[in-house]
């Protein structure tokens, strides 16, 4: 079982990973070393998962096949399946069109 801290009373040498993308570095799979909870009135606690920073790796460069691939999965959640037409915006999950096809059903 990790360790458990309660919001913003962590030790230094350790973060999430959005704290580790922000340095440059990423888990580079080692284990959850820690968890952070902050409380929350009526609900479950927020929960957020800490790593070692000295364990951390650098991320990892953008090759031109990852940009592609990327941009081809931003493209496909950008177009509408009913009229096949870029919609601007990524297509809501809990619609499964764009908004103008939604409401003219």
């Amino acid at each position: 079982m990790a360790d458990v801290y309660r919001w913003r009373l962590a030790p230094d040498g350790l973060a999430t990973r959005r704290q580790l993308r922000s340095m440059g570095l990423r888990p580079g799979g080692q284990d959850v070393v820690a968890e952070l909870h902050r409380p929350r009135r009526r609900k479950a606690p927020l929960v957020a998962y800490l790593y070692r920073i000295d364990h951390a790796k650098p991320v990892r460069p953008m090759t031109p096949a990852r940009a592609a691939a990327l941009a081809a999965a931003i493209r496909a959640r950008r177009t509408c399946p009913n009229c096949r037409l870029d919609a601007g915006y990524c297509i809501p999950r809990s619609l499964g069109m764009c908004v103008p096809c939604h409401n003219t059903r």
